[in-house]
């Protein structure tokens, strides 16, 4: 049963919801007193209720979402208010539609994006990834963030060749290894207010950590916002070879950990925009004709399905003249169909700046 305290607190911030005329969130748009008043009462077997759900969405009104999801039954327990939300986001994933299964597709139809090196700075594809049988970040104990550290960084050791690197904790981290991961952009701070609010932050460092390759092209983030952040990365515009080693590797470390899996929805993680494939691939561009006008270049970029953001992530301006595009679906299409979105997208963007020029 949910106590009086949580029911206070899921009152108090429902009504803050309401009264706030500004907030756009998709959590205030289908938290809907009905909805609210079937699920006030709702725990998940690892005690999960209805407050962790939306406390990020509450605490931050000028949230795009609002909510997480602090288990991987949370999505089953807590359907009223994610299914809307998911259907919403992922355009085209309807009630009653079920995300196909994994397929990586054929690598060899990719390449690169930009060969002259002309437009792209930078390549990148991430998924995202959650071990079998654990939580997420809320309700996580220290020991669990520990137990499952120790996993990751068993499989981890196991990697050969290209994939091989050094998993480097937070805990203990020397000042000069911190510096030197900050400055090649790869270290995480501890969570945004988003992720504050939504209790995702406990028992920092501990659990927390990064592995790279000696080549610094591949990387993953453990217990940051997800269980697992597997990224594949380099510059220029190879996507092709991007997206091979994030697949070679992804299919290395499934291996040997089990991840969490529903039918209908595909890989399930703490956030419900990063659900299905979970992949999210991108790049670091310069359209300098496009991009004179950012609306009529998220325009153009939404009409290919493709996502226009600032280099230092969402919510942010370009620097220098540097947007970040990736693909928005990740739900409903394969990863192939997700990385080939991006790419067909991409290459009709250049192809519209090289007119303009």
């Amino acid at each position: 049963m949910v106590d009086a305290a949580v029911h206070e607190k899921l009152e108090a911030g429902f009504q803050k919801l309401q009264d706030a005329t500004d907030c756009k969130s998709l959590l205030k748009k289908f938290l809907t007193r009905d909805v609210f008043d079937k699920l006030k009462d709702v725990k998940t077997s690892f005690g999960s209720t209805l407050l962790d759900v939306v406390q990020s969405g509450v605490e931050n009104l000028d949230s795009g979402v609002g909510v997480y999801a602090p288990d991987a039954e949370s999505y089953s327990a807590f359907a009223d208010l994610f299914d809307p939300i998911i259907c919403d986001y992922h355009t085209g994933f309807k009630p009653g539609d079920k995300h196909p299964p994994r397929d990586f597709g054929d690598i060899e139809t990719l390449g690169n994006l930009d060969p002259e090196g002309a437009f792209i700075v930078s390549t990148r594809v991430r998924c995202g990834r959650s071990l079998a049988g654990y939580a997420f970040n809320p309700c996580l104990t220290e020991a669990n963030y520990k137990e499952m550290e120790e996993k990751v960084v068993a499989s981890l050791s196991c990697l050969e060749g290209e994939l091989k690197g050094t998993y480097y904790p937070l805990t203990g981290m020397t000042k000069e290894v911190q510096q030197q991961l900050i400055d090649d952009h790869f270290l995480f701070k501890e969570g945004d207010r988003f992720l504050q609010a939504a209790n995702a932050c406990r028992y920092w460092p501990t659990g927390r950590g990064i592995y790279h390759n000696v080549d610094k092209t591949f990387l993953i983030w453990c217990n940051e916002e997800d269980h697992l952040r597997i990224i594949s990365m380099q510059k220029g515009g190879d996507l092709k070879a991007v997206y091979a080693r994030l697949v070679n590797a992804v299919n290395d470390i499934e291996k040997r950990i089990p991840f969490s899996h529903h039918d209908r929805f595909g890989f399930l993680t703490f956030c419900p925009t990063n659900l299905g494939t979970t992949i999210r691939a991108s790049v670091h561009i310069q359209l300098p004709k496009l991009a004179a006008d950012r609306t009529k270049l998220e325009e153009t970029a939404g009409k290919y399905n493709l996502q226009v953001r600032g280099t230092a992530g969402e919510h942010t301006e370009a620097e220098g003249g540097i947007y970040d595009i990736s693909n928005k679906r990740r739900m409903g299409l394969t990863e192939y169909q997700a990385v080939k979105e991006m790419y067909d997208g991409l290459q009709e963007l250049i192809r519209l700046e090289k007119e303009a020029s």
